[in-house]
């Protein structure tokens, strides 16, 4: 007898249930409470009469399970359910003889499927899947599986288990917060509490998108420590319950540190020098600060332009800078920073210019204004004739003809849209490829319910119509998505971000967190890889979609507090979040091809010219250079562009049949803070 204990690799709370209103227009998604699918591994379940193995391949995790060939070998699994429901139970098995393999399912201790005949699935290395339904209580539930000949189990990999719960109602929002005890790197933050029908299972604290904390579900304050002195923090709350439902977002308050008691500045960094000189790189190195305190972090820079901080303690004094572009110009200095923020006096600046570019697709020669006076401006796409684009913005809900000399004229506003004040509004637009005979164009904005595809008619000058092809994406103040792009397939995807939940974004039966594919009609595409919308799932809040001179789909995508992603997208494949932010080792889940910092990205849109990609930075306030190699899944060294120069970048659109770019700012957003009017387009040369 051998008896092993069971752990789960990764657990998962209830999805939200969204609800949905149809109309003959409208494709509407039915949605539960329904949680993204737990995995629990069959070697390290309690094992009876048998053995964990890895002599065949194919299996997930470290192994299988082969049960010896007699009746009343048994594996159980010990799983965790967040809320009683109806638990879906999918089993990963081979069965390498002719004969089937008949075991009793029971769930706790309640045989709910008997004799369940496991076929021949060829060979031992290949595996399918047995799936299930049964009711399962609240907290810990036994399922074991029971061999009931002596011929004994199937080789068992793992099961995957979900709940769908009852409870389908959510929390109500939170009331006002508020802050008290304010101090220089702390807060009390305050709130009403939210009801539910069940019970507050947590509250989630957000400053703007990222996520500072949560409490307990019958709290009504959170004592947030570590922030920075003199800082300004915009923050709302969430309630949820145990089944996963969200509330809606409570009320913001603004709350602001108080300025530090050190006013002491470090000394100006030492002696700063730079070797290691190539194309896209540069090594630095200087001599330490002094502080009355301690030096927490030294600002490479060039003017106000921070490239790089070097945090630790103490700091390292050697730098490599990277993601600078060839043959260009650089003027650099060191500023040492301490805890309350006080800055040095700059090193002495070095100078250099990095080494002729590679010709590996060309690199950014010229960058022009084409249209000044746009508040927000969000997508951009093209006209098939490519001599006009459409573009959008955000906050006024307004569709402008741009030539492609600049000139704008407004065609119109997309209708029922509503602004989320944070990230929502009207978002991605896209033209259909048979326009010149439908006259369709699309758009993905924001609503009073949620999130909404729809299509519109543009006849060149002005848009009418208004239908709505796909609506029940949730939406919250920030984690919207919103690219839309016609794939080479003819079809339309759709990225939409977890809308501040993070846990929609592993369900696989939420719109929410994921790249949609879907007809021009608003139906599922054919051959999408889970009957209903969804391409691929796993995203937090992806907003930049393109396809490569191979038909493939890249996406750029941000990430919390870690790491921003670029991914090369195959239907059905997990990209992680919230499990991974940036790259993992969790089986099931695919890496990114590329990450970045967020204080050096946070990445909107993407565009490919010469089987480069270009990615435009917010946060990060630069144009990144991805190169891909050849035809191959691998990408070459970013490189980065017009650092600081033209603040939040946001839209970067290919212009048809020239190696140009369309460049679009942000700078009116609640992050940038300029005023309306300020944003601008450019056109970027390539050569």
């Amino acid at each position: 007898m051998k008896v092993r204990t069971l752990t789960a690799l990764r657990s998962r709370s209830a999805a939200l249930a969204v609800v949905l209103l149809c109309t003959a227009l409208v494709q509407a998604v039915p949605q539960s409470a329904s949680a993204a699918a737990t995995r629990y591994e069959a070697e390290s379940a309690t094992i009876v009469k048998g053995a964990a193995e890895s002599n065949h391949s194919g299996y997930s995790g470290t192994g299988f399970v082969n049960g010896d060939n007699v009746t009343g070998s048994y594996v159980e699994f010990t799983v965790t359910a967040a809320s009683a429901g109806t638990g879906q139970i999918a089993i990963r098995y081979s069965n390498g003889t002719e004969a089937t393999r008949p075991a009793d399912i029971a769930v706790g201790g309640t045989v709910v499927s008997a004799a369940r005949a496991f076929k021949a699935t060829t060979d031992w290395n290949t595996w399918a899947t047995s799936t299930l339904t049964a009711p399962v209580a609240a907290g810990s539930n036994k399922i074991r599986l029971t061999s009931t000949t002596a011929d004994g189990l199937p080789n068992l990999d793992y099961i995957d288990f979900t709940v769908t719960s009852s409870d389908t109602e959510a929390p109500t929002a939170p009331g006002q917060p508020s802050c008290s005890a304010i101090t220089e790197d702390g807060l009390t933050l305050n709130w009403g509490a939210a009801t539910d029908d069940v019970g507050v299972a947590a509250y989630d604290i957000y400053e703007h998108g990222n996520k500072l904390a949560e409490a307990a579900g019958t709290a009504t304050a959170k004592n947030l420590t570590g922030l920075t002195p003199g800082t300004t923090y915009n923050i709302t709350v969430f309630a949820r319950d145990a089944a996963g439902n969200v509330s809606s977002v409570s009320p913001v308050v603004d709350c602001t540190t108080l300025r530090s008691s050190d006013t002491t500045a470090p000394s100006a960094p030492g002696t700063l020098s730079a070797s290691g000189l190539t194309a896209n790189s540069v090594v630095l190195d200087w001599g330490a600060s002094t502080d009355d305190k301690a030096v927490t972090a030294y600002e490479v820079r060039s003017g106000s332009t921070v490239y790089k901080t070097v945090t630790g303690t103490p700091p390292a004094t050697t730098a490599t800078l990277t993601g600078l572009a060839c043959a260009s110009p650089y003027s650099l200095d060191i500023v040492a920073k301490d805890a309350a923020g006080n800055a040095s006096p700059p090193s002495n600046t070095v100078a250099f210019t990095t080494p002729a570019c590679a010709t590996d697709g060309g690199v950014p020669s010229g960058i022009a204004t084409v249209s000044t006076g746009w508040s927000i401006p969000w997508g951009t796409y093209w006209m098939p004739d490519g001599k006009t684009a459409l573009t959008t913005e955000r906050d006024s809900f307004k569709v402008f003809k741009v030539t492609s000399g600049g000139t704008r004229t407004q065609v119109g506003t997309v209708p029922n849209a509503v602004t989320t004040d944070g990230e929502g509004g009207l978002l991605g637009v896209a033209v259909d490829p048979k326009w010149s005979t439908n006259h369709y164009v699309y758009f993905m904005h924001t609503a009073s319910e949620g999130n909404r595809v729809a299509r519109m008619t543009y006849d060149g000058s002005s848009l009418g119509g208004y239908t709505v092809l796909l609506q029940g994406i949730k939406k919250s103040r920030y984690h919207n998505g919103g690219r839309l792009a016609f794939g080479p397939d003819g079809y339309l995807y759709a990225s939409t971000g977890e809308a501040q939940t993070p846990d929609l974004a592993q369900d696989k039966n939420s719109l929410n967190g994921k790249i949609l594919r879907m007809t021009t009609d608003g139906k599922p595409a054919p051959g999408n890889p889970f009957g209903n919308y969804v391409y691929s799932y796993g995203h937090r809040n992806p907003q930049g979609l393109a396809f490569d001179r191979n038909g493939r789909l890249w996406e750029a995508e941000f990430g919390d507090s870690k790491k921003d992603e670029l991914n090369l997208i195959k239907p059905g494949k997990n990209y992680g979040w919230p499990v991974c932010e940036g790259a993992c080792s969790t089986t099931g889940m695919t890496d990114p091809k590329k990450t970045w910092t967020v204080s050096e990205a946070s990445p909107s849109g993407i565009a490919i010219v010469r089987n480069v990609i270009y990615m435009a930075a917010l946060k990060g306030e630069r144009l990144w250079r991805v190169p891909i190699s050849g035809d191959t899944e691998n990408l070459g060294t970013p490189t980065a562009y017009y650092v600081g120069t033209y603040g939040r970048l946001r839209t970067v659109t290919k212009v048809p049949g020239q190696d140009q770019l369309w460049l679009s700012t942000t700078n009116c957003d609640n992050k940038g803070n300029e005023p309306d009017g300020s944003d601008k387009l450019f056109r970027i040369s390539i050569t």
